[in-house]
Order: C-alpha cells, then sequence, then structure tokens
C-alpha cells in the first residue's frame, strides 16, 4: 500500500493514469527484493482465491453500483451487441487469426489454446480508460456505453472461457460437445441474472429493515457483493440436474446484484450511508486495484518462460488483439447502427471505442484459474499452455496500458471527441468572467484592508479587468443564439437546485421513497434533454403513464399509500420544489451568480415557466384537497409530525457538535425524543419522593 501510494502520488505529477505506473512499480519489485532487507516483497503472490473471491466482487460492485438502469435501457442495445456479439467476434477471430498467424512463424499452437486465449483477453476493463473519458470530457452517453460494455462482457467472456477450458479438459466430442458447452453459456449468462435479480433485491429489503443502524447498512453492501459471488459458486458446485452441473456466472449474479443495489436498495438507505457509500467503495476499488496491478508486474517478471521465447508470440497476439477489436467494434456497431433501434454511435465514437480498450483484473483472474498441469496431446514445448497464456495476456496487457492507455487522450483530442456543447462553451466563458470579476472583488478587500498597496491595487485591478473585457469579447464572438445559451444554463441550474432540495424533503420524511424516486427519475431526465438541447416533455402526466409505470412495476417498493395520497404527495412535492427555485431565482439578481445568467430575456422566460408550473400546481393541489379533504389533512397533519420529529433530532446533533451540551446530555435528550418521556424530570421526582 505504501509502495502504491508513491506510485499514485507520481502519476498525479505526470499525468499517467496510475494503473500504468502501478504496473512498472510491480515489475520494479523484483529487483528490489534481491536487496536481503526487502526479500519478503516477493514472499506475497497473486493467487487466484485472493483474486476470484476477494478483489474481483469488490472491483464488479464499485463499477456496477452507480450504473442507472434508466441509461442501460436506452443504450441496452449497442451495449448487448457489444458485450455479447463484439465479444464473441473478437474470442473467434482471436483463436482462428491467431492461430494462422503463429503457424505463419512456424509456432504450432492448437486452435484451443488460442480460442482459450481470445476469451480471456477479449473482454475490457474500464478503470483506466473510464477516468481518461471523464477527465477530457468524453460524451456521457459514450462513457455509458463503454462502462456498460465493459461491465456485462466480463461475464460473458468467463462463460465462454469456462467452455473453452471445459473441452481442453474433458475433450471434444463433436455435436454433443458443442449443445453442452452452449448449454452451459446460457445458464451461466441467464441463471446469473435471474440469481443476482433475487440477492440484489433480497439485500435491499434487509437494509430497509435495519434502516438507521449505519454500521449494519453498510456490513450489508459488503455482504451483496460477496456473499451473492460465493453462494453463485456454491451453486454452481453443489446443483446438480439429470447428472450435470447447473453453473452460474458469480460474476453476472453479482454485477445484476450490484446493479438492484444502485438503483433500488440505495433508496433504502439512511441519507448518511447513502452519501458515504460512494466514498467507502471508491476507496475499496482503489486499494483493491493498486494491489492486483502491483502483484500483475509481480507475476509477468517471476514467469518461468523466458523472455527470448516469449517475445515473438506476445508482439503477434498484440497486433491480432488489436485487430480483433477493431473487427469486433465496427462489425457489432455497425449492425446495431443498420437496425437503428436507438441512435446511432458516431464513426470517431467507434474509433475510440477500438482504440481505448484496456485489459486488467478480469483477465488476470482467469488465467490464474488455468490448472497449472493444463496440457494437449500435441503440446511439446519446454513450457505450459498456463505459462504460454499467462505470457501472451500479461504481454497484451501491458501494450495496452503503456501504450494504449497513455495516448487515449490524444485519441479523444485528435477526433474531437472532447468538443465543448454550446451551453458549456458558454459556461466557460462566462465563469472565466466571474472569476475575473471575483478577483477584482478581492483585490478592493485586500486594498481596503492595507494589505496592499495603492500602486499594487491599480495594477492588479487593470489585468483583471482587461482579461475580463477579453473572454467577454471572445464569448460574443463564439457563442451563437446566447439568448437559448443562457437559459438552457439557467435551466440546468434550477433543475440542479431542485434536486438538492427534493433529496432533504426526503431526508426530512416528508415524502416516502416511491415520491423520491419519481421526482429524480423527472429531474434527471429533464436535464439530460436541456443538456442535450432536445425539445422539453411536453406532459409530465404522459411520461409517468408511459415507461415510468413499467419501471415502478419492476423497480419500485410497495407503499401504504393510495393513488390518491401518492398523487397529492406528488404535487405537493412539485410545489415545493418550484417554491425553492422561484425564490432562489430572486436571489441571484443580487448575487454574482447574475454575471452568469446575464440576460434578461432569458432569465425572464425562465421565471416564467416556472411561474406557470406554480400556478398549475396549485390549482391541481386544490382540485386534490376539495375532493379528499379529510385524507389531505391526515397526510399533512402526519407530516407535519415527521417533518417536527427531525427537526428534534436536527437540533439536538447541532447543540452535541458544537459542544453546547454534554455526550451525556446528548444521549439522554435523544432517548426522550425516541421514547416521548422526560427521564430526566422522572428522576427528579422519583429522588424527592
Amino acid at each position: 500500500m505504501l509502495f502504491s501510494l508513491g506510485i499514485n502520488i507520481i502519476s498525479l505529477k505526470m499525468r499517467i493514469p496510475y494503473t500504468v505506473l502501478l504496473v512498472i512499480g510491480g515489475s520494479l519489485l523484483v529487483p528490489l527484493s534481491k536487496i536481503e532487507a526487502l526479500s519478503f516483497v516477493t514472499s506475497l503472490q497473486l493467487t487466484p482465491e485472493l483474486l476470484f473471491f476477494v478483489f474481483l466482487p469488490i472491483l464488479i460492485f464499485e463499477s456496477a453500483y452507480n450504473i442507472k438502469i434508466r441509461n442501460i435501457k436506452e443504450n441496452k442495445f449497442a451495449i448487448s451487441m457489444l458485450a455479447i456479439v463484439g465479444l464473441l467476434i473478437s474470442t473467434f477471430f482471436i483463436g482462428f487469426v491467431g492461430r494462422w498467424a503463429f503457424q505463419l512463424l512456424g509456432f504450432d499452437i492448437p486452435l484451443l489454446v488460442t480460442l482459450l486465449f481470445g476469451a480471456i483477453i477479449s473482454a475490457t476493463d474500464p478503470v483506466a480508460v473510464l477516468s481518461l473519458f471523464k477527465e477530457f470530457g468524453a460524451p456521457r452517453r459514450l462513457t455509458l456505453i463503454f462502462e456498460g460494455e465493459s461491465l456485462f462482457n466480463d461475464g460473458t467472456a468467463f462463460a465462454i472461457f469456462l467452455v473453452f477450458l471445459e473441452i481442453m479438459l474433458y475433450g471434444f466430442n463433436g455435436v454433443t460437445t458443442v449443445m453442452q458447452g452452449l448449454f452451459l453459456f446460457f445458464t451461466m449468462i441467464i441463471g446469473g441474472g435471474l440469481f443476482g435479480l433475487l440477492m440484489g433485491f433480497f439485500f435491499s429489503k434487509l437494509i430497509e429493515w435495519v434502516k438507521g443502524h449505519e454500521h449494519l447498512e453498510i456490513t450489508l453492501t459488503l455482504l451483496v457483493a460477496h456473499f451473492t459471488f460465493l453462494l453463485a459458486e456454491l451453486i454452481s458446485e453443489k446443483l446438480v440436474i439429470s447428472g450435470h452441473h447447473l453453473q452460474i456466472s458469480s460474476i453476472i449474479a453479482t454485477l445484476v446484484s450490484s446493479i438492484v443495489m444502485g438503483n433500488f436498495g440505495r433508496f433504502k438507505m439512511s441519507v448518511g450511508v447513502e452519501e458515504y457509500m460512494e466514498k467507502f467503495w471508491s476507496y475499496f476499488a482503489f486499494l483493491a486495484n493498486s494491489l492486483v496491478f502491483i502483484l500483475m508486474g509481480l507475476l509477468f517478471t517471476s514467469l518461468s518462460i523466458s523472455i527470448n521465447v516469449a517475445i515473438l508470440p506476445i508482439l503477434i497476439m498484440i497486433l491480432v488483439v488489436n485487430v480483433a477489436r477493431a473487427v469486433s467494434i465496427y462489425g457489432s456497431i455497425g449492425i446495431a447502427n443498420q437496425i437503428k433501434s436507438e441512435e446511432s454511435i458516431p464513426l470517431n465514437w467507434q474509433h475510440l471505442l477500438s482504440w481505448g480498450s484496456l485489459r486488467g483484473a478480469i483477465a488476470v483472474v482467469m488465467v490464474m484459474l488455468i490448472p497449472d498441469d493444463l496440457s494437449l496431446p500435441n503440446w511439446d514445448y519446454d513450457f505450459s499452455i498456463k505459462e504460454f497464456i499467462t505470457a501472451i495476456t500479461i504481454g497484451s496487457i501491458y501494450f495496452t496500458l503503456l501504450v494504449k492507455a497513455t495516448t487515449t487522450g490524444k485519441v479523444i483530442r485528435w477526433l474531437k471527441i472532447d468538443a465543448l456543447l454550446p451551453h458549456e462553451q458558454m459556461s466557460y466563458f462566462k465563469s472565466k468572467a466571474l472569476i475575473y470579476q471575483s478577483l477584482n472583488a478581492r483585490v478592493k478587500e485586500l486594498y481596503e484592508h492595507r494589505d496592499i498597496s495603492e500602486a499594487q491595487y491599480k495594477t492588479l485591478t487593470a489585468k483583471h479587468q482587461t482579461l475580463y473585457l477579453l473572454i467577454c469579447q471572445q464569448c460574443n464572438e463564439k457563442t451563437k443564439d446566447p439568448s437559448h445559451v443562457v437559459e438552457n444554463m439557467l435551466r440546468i441550474y434550477t433543475l440542479a437546485l431542485q434536486k438538492i432540495e427534493l433529496k432533504e424533503i426526503f431526508r426530512r420524511g416528508e415524502i416516502n421513497e416511491n415520491i423520491y424516486k419519481k421526482n429524480l427519475l423527472i429531474l434527471e431526465t429533464q436535464t439530460e434533454r436541456v443538456e442535450q438541447d432536445r425539445p422539453q416533455l411536453k406532459s409530465l402526466n404522459a411520461y409517468l403513464d408511459s415507461w415510468l409505470g413499467k419501471f415502478k412495476r419492476f423497480f419500485l417498493s410497495s407503499t401504504s399509500l393510495s393513488e390518491t395520497q401518492e398523487l397529492y404527495l406528488y404535487y405537493r412535492t412539485q410545489y415545493k420544489l418550484i417554491n425553492k427555485v422561484i425564490s432562489d431565482l430572486a436571489l441571484i439578481k443580487n448575487s454574482p451568480l447574475i454575471e452568469i445568467f446575464d440576460d434578461p430575456k432569458a432569465f425572464q422566460n425562465v421565471e416564467n415557466i416556472y411561474q406557470y408550473l406554480k400556478n398549475k400546481t396549485v390549482q391541481q393541489m386544490a382540485e386534490e384537497i376539495q375532493s379528499n379533504k379529510d385524507l389531505v389533512d391526515d397526510m399533512n397533519e402526519q407530516s407535519a409530525k415527521a417533518l417536527l420529529d427531525i427537526t428534534q433530532a436536527d437540533t439536538l446533533k447541532v447543540l452535541h457538535k458544537h459542544e453546547i451540551i454534554s455526550s451525556k446530555l446528548y444521549l439522554l435528550l435523544k432517548n426522550e425524543i425516541i421514547d416521548g418521556t422526560p427521564q430526566a424530570l422522572n428522576s427528579d421526582a422519583s429522588s424527592k419522593r
């Protein structure tokens, strides 16, 4: 960990992906271990069990937890084509072309060996590439498609890997083996998905039952990853039907359960835990990746196969793997674009997906699971099949890390994928203008407090004012239809305000989970539409009746509220969110943010929209109150009681945080709130008696 920390600090200074330097650093551990004081270093081995049962569930959960089902649904065809069809194309291309290339150079490598390697190396690793995508501003949809492919093709690749490994271990018996292989492949994928759904919803319910007990909630999220993984492996080992092991993919099961937890279970958590979860799992994944990539470098340098023998096969397979990736990307996405079931993927995106494909932990896991004594009748080399596959796998991983990862940023810029959207471009200019204005305001404060001289004050003010005028000029020259762009920026800002306020309303217990998710879903959809400069939803009710209804049937929890109660709560929440925006818009006029939103026409348009929405919502609430007065009064009373309880707890926390009351008093008052009984007064009365 200390070693990886040093490497990460260097990577930040050099602006190189840390996984790249970790592998190089791992390679340096071997010569360092020759020093007697550091000889213990090589005793830490990257075992299959460590990778498979400890690190892999962590990496899967962390990646899948933040994937939104709605975004997967919108790009399901593209992701499926890449994760299944594209991976199969890549696997068989590497298998057949790789064998042909080896034969040209005089290496008699059996087809099963190259097919096994194809399954191993075709699965992409999102760790380094996704950080680069975000750093260089790749479009959100492209990032999502790549992340979805990387997550789902892990399970597909592992299923194919096991099929080929079984054939190598038990032989090929024609049609029977093919049918068994297909059965194994589909049972692993489908069985893993169904089992993952079951475990995800089960653990989400467990979290709901222990809500408020933070340590238990966090522990259950740890369990959903590792317990799902281990139980899937146990079922695959023990479940026998008609003499055949019914195997399910532990990777797919963990992936699906993690997605369910991220889209369903996270709303069952306490607010504090839900906010902490991302940091908690992000650190866990950082630690796991650091150890895996360092040990990967250590593994490569400790191979028994000679580098003189391995170098030519490695170079051959690097070339074949890169061609296979290109063929699989252009082939699978070409089919997807022709079918036109979703928005087409541009050619420059395809170029980036073809180049920006790293390999990592999952490939090493599969290599480590190959039996040491695996052999074939015509294998006559001094090194084993496992050693050979390990060498070309690690060599291919090194190439993707050292060459592809370090050039991905340049490829993004070359393909102009990082081009700013109109509202982002204006945000850039407006933000710079605001910064220069803020600097001048601070310079004035410094001068008034006699921290700088008059000459320094004038020099700095003139400098910042010149920069301010220059950036304003550039903004005017490069922005088309500025009023429309400012309006979009303001709408994105107001939608963000609503999301923050919505979370606070949910924390206070004023709304249930269903109302929270319904409103959040609408706000996120509206934000995406504004960012893409697409028309807004004409009718929220029509939207809710279309696919949100389907979403609710599958993923929203059951509720004790009637349809009328939920509708009233929805309108009341909308009213509070709209009021929050209207009040904040009034404040913006007298705040520095007016520098960003300085277009009167755009500002007035947004104010008019929210005023219209407020009037409409008030009317809808009035209709519900008039037709269900007693029901609404009862709901308002319950809501007020819940809010007052939260207010008591919040006030108590503030008093304790600022040490106005001691820990003893804090616990005493907290118990009084829970029990509804003034314990201190009762004890005084008892002592007097």
